[in-house]
């Protein structure tokens, strides 16, 4: 007797048109609505359908995913192998299939079919597995080592401290002490686990590290793109603070209008503004902050007490004390401008070493890690001229891609997904034998989206699903489908 299954729930209707091996899903839907069986009913419909097994590629983001989704279909397949033809038919009746003697020796034919198949049957695996074989595959043309492995999580963590660590030893050895210092920042400010956990997030994005050009014009680069002036910033504030650009007169108007108003808060504010009217610019530079608590509160606004006093001595208090606020926050803004933009230059000095340190160390042990992987494959697949051969070889093979975990996948996973799909809807469906029917249906959901940290977002999704759905030519347009709840078969 085959091993006793939990039989198939029949599929609600909406379920049922996901399902439905002709055409383009996205499918979103919230954890217990029955994701996993709408999947793997997907499978089995292509399969009952008479797709070729080895032209089915299943992506996942964990090996934990894939596993379980080749053992769901495997062994519904085998279940269904000896089972009787009444448990078998409505097996089939659960998935919206005809039953009928026909259909049903097809079922039972599906297991053998699978083994038989090309590549060992249904191609289900990780995104990363699915690159490792394909840049295994082209390795020269990728610009990888032949024989190269990826780094397993212990090893890929000791790799980076032993990079981190020469690197520290050989800016002392080389007394770069600029280097030195730009790791010290980044260890003030982070700790030493959030320094090197930045450092490595710099080493994931050698493209960008690489862009950002010559070490030494980072800090311009930054100041720049916050609108801040080069140079000593303190003198640039120094000169704002002089009499010639500072407007002095609105603040003798309000040191004027608190000495009218007479009181204890009011004098104190009048001998803070006099004291910073008589000091030199390079001293007025570094008592800014100083002179705007006098309006101004720790709670980041500006200070009641007396306001209606003193807007009945002088109508104009409210708008001059605005004026001089505004005023006094901007040069305080700039001189924060500054030292994030120092801070910041620092941190990608330092990572713009590191990145190039990691990736060498890689390639003196010949191993990639997951984010080699998925930057290679896409710049492979992207290439012109050799990223078009590739995805011809490659189409030769593939009609159908279905995405699992979908919420998961980055911006470069899915230029994968699009650079395979990317001859699926060239040709026009309303001529017959021009276009081989391929779909492509992926599900996930938003709620349960846990790996940002390596660069997912699961607005990437829903961005996906329009350029698919923009991209189809097919009659029936891709469309999210959420189904009622229901429990997985």
């Amino acid at each position: 007797m085959p091993k006793r299954l939990t039989p198939l729930y029949p599929l609600t209707r909406r379920q049922n048109e996901a399902s439905e091996p002709g055409v383009q899903a996205w499918l979103s839907a919230s954890a217990g609505t029955g994701k996993t069986q709408v999947l793997t009913a997907r499978v089995l419909r292509l399969l009952l359908a008479g797709v070729d097994p080895a032209s089915i590629l299943c992506l996942t983001f964990t090996k934990a995913g894939a596993a379980e989704m080749a053992d769901r279909i495997h062994a519904r397949l085998a279940y269904w192998v000896r089972l009787k033809d009444t448990a078998l038919a409505t097996e089939l009746s659960a998935l919206g299939e005809n039953v009928g003697p026909d259909s049903l020796a097809d079922a039972r034919r599906l297991f053998a079919r699978v083994l038989d198949a090309t590549g060992g049957g249904l191609d289900i695996r990780t995104i990363h597995a699915f690159c490792q074989s394909l840049l295994g595959a082209f390795p020269v043309e990728a610009g990888m080592i032949p024989g190269f492995r990826p780094l397993e999580p212990r090893e890929e963590s000791l790799l980076i401290r032993e990079t981190l660590s020469d690197m520290l030893v050989a800016a002392e050895e080389r007394n770069n002490a600029g280097l030195i210092a730009d790791i010290q920042a980044l260890s003030r400010r982070f700790g030493e686990e959030g320094a090197e956990g930045f450092l490595v997030r710099c080493a994931r994005a050698p493209g960008a590290m690489a862009a950002l050009g010559a070490p030494e014009l980072i800090e311009d680069r930054l100041r720049r793109g916050l609108g801040v002036p080069l140079g000593d910033i303190e003198e640039a504030i120094a000169d704002w603070c002089a009499d010639h650009q500072f407007d002095c007169a609105a603040l003798r108007q309000f040191a004027a209008a608190n000495r009218q108003w007479g009181t204890k808060t009011g004098l104190a504010r009048v001998e803070t503004c006099e004291a910073w009217l008589a000091a030199p610019p390079d001293e007025r530079a570094r008592t800014l902050f100083d002179l705007r608590r006098t309006w101004f509160t720790t709670a980041g606004s500006f200070n009641q007490i007396g306001l209606a006093k003193l807007e009945s001595i002088d109508r104009d208090y409210s708008a001059i004390l605005e004026g001089l606020d505004e005023a006094v926050e901007s040069l305080l803004a700039m001189r924060g401008k500054a030292e994030f933009a120092a801070f910041a230059a620092a941190g990608l000095r330092a990572g713009q070493q590191f990145a190039r340190d990691y990736g060498e160390a890689k390639r003196r042990r010949g191993v990639v890690d997951f984010d080699d992987l998925i930057r290679k494959a896409r710049d492979l697949l992207m290439t012109p001229g050799i990223g078009e051969w590739v995805r011809y070889k490659l189409d030769r093979n593939i009609d159908h891609i279905l995405v699992d975990e979908a919420q998961d996948t980055n911006a470069d996973q899915w230029s994968i997904v699009a650079a395979l799909a990317g001859e699926f809807f060239a040709g026009d469906p309303d001529v017959p034998g021009e276009a081989v029917h391929r779909t492509i249906f992926a599900v996930g959901d938003f709620k349960q989206a846990i790996f940002s940290f390596q660069g997912t977002d699961p607005w990437e999704f829903e961005a996906a699903r329009r350029v698919f759905r923009s991209g189809t030519r097919s009659r029936r347009a891709a469309a999210t489908i959420s189904p009622k709840p229901r429990r997985d078969g």
